[in-house]
């Protein structure tokens, strides 16, 4: 990553460690653990290294007797302006009282971080707190971040148009506000889950021969969803779980914009779509810039699938976001 400077890293890391050297987490272990995984979540998101160190720093000021200077002094005003930001919001989110409307939380967050990059940080550190939250001994406590996560944080992901990390918070918060109706959900894939990799790659195999037949070379990825959206799915269109599930999702990626409607095209002739479930977000792209078309079609076999077709840089941004 040619944004990266090792030299910042290290320090960044030392200073880290120095500072939370007596402090333990949740689970038991040394808590440099956590400020780790969060830079670590940074670089896999391709950030900067302001980001990535400030990810290494940003319990710093908070938790242990560092300051804004000593973290100026050390590591430069961007730095510093950054770990400030993300300790900033920290505060409010241990005054904010449990009245205070999420939407009028959002704002605030937004407000502070005159720079996106604080956002990202804060919601890699909320990503790690939630895939180890099974370790925090208080039940209520577990329960307010859920739901705080659910009303402030996924919004905000999906709202960057990062979907991959709100899929996975909004998850991980289900789990916790309603297990028995994940458990449900979650029994009841696995029994389909066998099942379910035969007809996926029969179906891809088929996509692939017809649209290789009319000139396109695809890329095409079953789709897993989450337990949590499919919840979802049954409480706005007051369906039942046997028809969600039975639901195939398909990825289709092509080469341009071009092969995107061709496919499209390819796709409406030979099998019949169904009525009201056609989008195409290319030519309106949502308000975090998501493009792809989504259609579902009755296919081979007579089973319902959904399909998204869109280029690779489309599905870059819808992975990982602005």
């Amino acid at each position: 990553n040619k944004f990266l400077n090792p030299k910042t890293l290290s320090k960044a890391y030392d200073f880290a460690l120095r500072a939370h050297k007596t402090q333990k987490r949740d689970e038991g272990v040394p808590y440099i653990i956590h400020p780790v995984a969060v830079a670590d979540i940074l670089t896999d998101l391709k950030l900067d290294s302001a980001t990535i160190a400030t990810g290494l720093l940003h319990d710093t000021i908070e938790d242990t007797h560092a300051t804004y200077n000593t973290i100026k002094e050390e590591f430069g005003q961007e730095v510093a302006d950054l770990v400030d930001g993300v300790t900033k919001i920290s505060e409010f989110e241990n005054q904010a009282v449990d009245n205070s409307k999420a939407e009028n939380f959002r704002k605030l967050i937004i407000a502070t971080s005159k720079d996106i990059r604080v956002l990202l940080v804060k919601i890699a550190d909320r990503l790690h707190n939630m895939r180890t939250i099974k370790f925090v001994k208080d039940t209520d406590k577990q329960i307010r971040k859920a739901k705080e996560t659910m009303e402030i944080y996924a919004p905000l992901t999906d709202r960057m148009g990062m979907n991959r990390i709100r899929d996975e918070l909004e998850d991980i918060s289900f789990k916790v506000l309603n297990p028995e109706a994940r458990e449900l959900i979650t029994k009841r894939l696995k029994v389909k889950k066998e099942d379910r990799k035969e007809t996926v790659k029969e179906i891809s195999r088929e996509f692939i021969n017809v649209l290789k037949e009319n000139g396109i070379n695809v890329k095409i990825t079953g789709r897993e969803k989450t337990p949590f959206s499919i919840w979802r799915k049954i409480q706005k269109k007051r369906t039942s779980l046997e028809q969600i599930s039975d639901i195939v999702g398909f990825r289709v990626i092509v080469n341009s914009i071009g092969e995107c409607y061709k496919t499209l095209g390819i796709f409406h002739s030979r099998w019949q779509a169904i009525p009201g479930r056609f989008k195409d977000y290319i030519s309106t792209p949502k308000i975090n810039n998501y493009k792809s078309i989504h259609t579902s079609i009755i296919g081979p076999k007579r089973q319902r699938i959904e399909i998204q077709i869109r280029t690779s840089e489309m599905d870059e941004l819808a992975e990982y976001g602005i």
